[in-house]
């Protein structure tokens, strides 16, 4: 029935595809779809790298990691509160609407609403527009990193989404896992419109002739996006020349793609740290410090990192990864089976108990067999866990309701900096601000949270350094939460297409950029 399933799947990718293949167009297959249009309802890679196609920010990372302007033309520190931008001119949403400094107020005070986005922009109190095309990014207190903050501001059309949709709900409504008008629709000024979209089953884009950037070299016309969960079947496709790109590409396939002519391999280390969240909110157990370390002790992730990922990630003992600003070498993963048995002994805890755990089978590269491996593991200290795996489209809910006591996440950095991943994986939770949003194991420390707040505001790189690397050991003794490894990134492609030369290291490929080779 398996292999059934995936035939048909591949003769409807060919299917789908097959008026798509020529030298301008792009057939991609991603693991799963993004969940909506609106680039400030889910906070996700997927979701990013959609919102680039169809929107722009004010700067975005170049791949060597520099920041350069998109809508902002240029910017500069008026004071210690105040970042201006100077916006480019003679720039039309795909509705014909003009993009001025009013809708980059407009959609900075809706990403500020947004549950997901909130916590990013919480530092900005304001924008204030100076004329059509000068607008003022505005802090209550000194912030290191309001630049790194406008990549994630992405430029709406307030008037097109102004007013009520067919249902009487507001046009501007952001409605997480819910059917908002944003969700379906998009007017952005980024390279691409959507011609045809069926959720989960296929996205087609079209290239804007007005797009603004007449310097870019890309030459990709149409893309098209399919949602191939199987990674055999991804891969299996792009192979038989039914698709240009895939990713990501799990370890397993990499050498069958590499040994066929005309196929490329793509890979490098990446930054995005997978983690499971141990959550107190739901298990007494889980609030004893002891059982936590218990836990992180048990799981044998040098053994994940290089039998399941097949060397394919680089191990982790804490959250930020290596060149981040916060990293400490000295904090190392710690597998100690005979220590994570004292431990339980210790909390009371000998004879184990239950816990439930979910994690998706199609966001994180081999995220089920991972997930199916941690069950074993913790098996050997006598803690049974009740292991449900799923689609990431029904994943997110469960994970935003706390649906389990142990539950698998990954995180890259929204700003390429530590402070970002503390800000929404161990602060405190609080809807509010939106800090902690996905702290999933409801981890709480004061002391982290003026770390982290204070780190923003303070314009001294060491003692930043300092007061980040304080948190980092903070978290590892109380065992907030279990890091696993930071993954890397693998694309592959038929040959003429170098997807490393558009690739940022936060895994967003500038597909517009994109030469595509006669």
């Amino acid at each position: 029935m398996f292999i059934s399933l995936q035939r048909h799947l591949l003769i409807v990718v060919i299917c789908l595809l097959s008026s798509w293949a020529n030298a301008q167009s792009l057939r991609v297959a991603y693991d799963a779809d993004p969940v909506s249009l609106d680039p400030f309802e889910q906070l996700s890679g997927g979701s990013t790298q959609l919102s680039h196609l169809l929107f722009d920010p004010l700067v975005r990372w170049t791949i060597d990691q520099q920041l350069e302007g998109r809508l902002a033309t240029s910017w500069q520190r008026i004071d210690a509160y105040t970042l201006r931008l100077n916006l480019r001119k003679g720039v039309r949403f795909s509705s014909g609407n003009p993009m001025t400094a009013l809708d980059v107020k407009w959609s900075l005070q809706r990403a500020k609403t947004s549950a997901d986005y909130k916590a990013i922009f919480q530092p900005v109190s304001h924008a204030r527009v100076i004329d059509s095309h000068t607008v003022d990014l505005i802090t209550d207190q000194p912030y290191a990193l309001l630049e790194n903050i406008a990549v994630q501001l992405y430029v709406m059309d307030s008037q097109f989404y102004s007013g009520f949709d067919e249902h009487q709900k507001a046009k501007d409504a952001i409605e997480k896992h819910g059917h908002s008008y944003a969700s379906k629709h998009a007017s952005g000024t980024g390279p691409y419109n959507v011609v045809h979209r069926q959720q989960g089953v296929h996205l087609q884009l079209q290239r804007r002739a007005e797009y603004w950037d007449h310097a870019s070299p890309g030459n990709v016309q149409q893309i098209s996006l399919t949602p191939i969960h199987d990674s055999a079947t991804r891969s299996a496709a792009l192979l038989a020349g039914d698709l240009d790109l895939i990713a990501p590409v799990p370890p397993i396939d990499h050498y069958r793609i590499q040994k066929q002519a005309g196929m490329q391999l793509f890979t490098r280390t990446g930054a995005r740290l997978i983690s499971l969240q141990m959550n107190q909110s739901a298990r007494i157990e889980l609030r004893d410090q002891r059982v936590r370390q218990a836990i992180i002790h048990a799981i044998n992730n040098k053994g994940i990192a290089s039998k399941i990922m097949r060397g394919f990630a680089t191990p982790a003992g804490q959250q930020s990864p290596p060149g981040y600003v916060g990293h400490l070498p000295s904090l190392a993963p710690r597998f100690d089976l005979q220590l994570a048995l004292q431990l339980m002994r210790e909390a009371g805890y000998a004879s184990g108990f239950k816990l439930s755990m979910i994690a998706p089978n199609n966001r994180y590269v081999n995220d089920a067999k991972i997930a199916q491996a941690i069950a074993v593991m913790l098996a050997k200290i006598n803690i049974e866990v009740e292991l449900v795996t799923m689609p990431k489209a029904q994943y997110w809910k469960k994970y935003d309701n706390g649906g389990a006591d142990l539950m698998m996440l990954g995180w890259h950095a929204d700003t390429e900096d530590s402070a970002n991943i503390s800000e929404f994986l161990v602060l405190c939770r609080n809807s509010d601000s939106g800090y902690g949003r996905y702290n999933g194991g409801h981890y709480c420390n004061p002391e982290v949270d003026r770390l982290v707040l204070a780190s923003a505001k303070q314009t001294d790189p060491e003692k930043r350094k300092i007061m980040l690397q304080q948190v980092e050991h903070i978290i590892y003794q109380e065992a907030a939460f279990v890091p696993l490894h930071w993954q890397h990134l693998a694309w592959a492609s038929r040959e003429g297409i170098n997807i490393g030369d558009v690739l940022t290291i936060g895994n967003i490929p500038y597909l517009a950029d994109l030469v595509v080779a006669l």
